[in-house]
């Protein structure tokens, strides 16, 4: 197991030093999704929502959000984003949208972090679009799904092998 690279030698937080590491094609795709009412889906779909295009609007949200990610989570680095691709689908049977999120730059370190904020950031969106009618909405699975780049090079998650 790995040790936590957040914390140096006397235990304090501190900013990994990336200055030594080799620039690289990164890649990271995440994935969660938003379960709500059949009644609210459904204002979704046929547009009606008094806040306007739902989807379009936590689509642009979640690209935004990828790239104030070192603004949001304290020891990131700030990223120069050569992509991000993000996907809402929605999945009627279930009563939910599922959000699928590819990042990508060349750099010195990953984009786990912020395929996974422009993620959480567009269900949020969702929500709070959603709100008056639907508070019992719930997001769930947020997690990573691949990544490739760097020193440890190709990971996918299990639930994909």
């Amino acid at each position: 197991m790995n040790t936590l690279t957040h914390f140096n030698n006397k235990g304090d937080a501190h900013m990994v030093d990336v200055g030594a590491k080799q620039i690289t094609h990164r890649r990271a795709i995440t994935e969660g999704e938003i379960t709500m009412l059949p009644e609210t889906l459904a204002l979704i779909l046929a547009g009606t929502h008094k806040k306007g295009d739902v989807l379009g609007i936590a689509r642009i949200a979640g690209i935004m959000a990828a790239k104030q990610t070192a603004n949001l989570i304290p020891l990131c680095h700030p990223l120069a984003l050569t992509h991000v691709d993000l996907q809402l689908k929605v999945i009627e049977s279930e009563h939910k949208v599922h959000c699928l999120c590819t990042v990508e730059t060349d750099g010195k370190t990953g984009v786990e972090m912020e395929a996974l904020t422009a993620t959480q950031i567009a269900l949020l969106t969702i929500y709070d679009m959603c709100k008056a009618v639907d508070r019992g909405m719930m997001i769930g699975n947020v997690h990573l799904l691949e990544k490739e780049g760097g020193k440890s090079g190709h990971w996918v998650s299990e639930s994909l092998a």
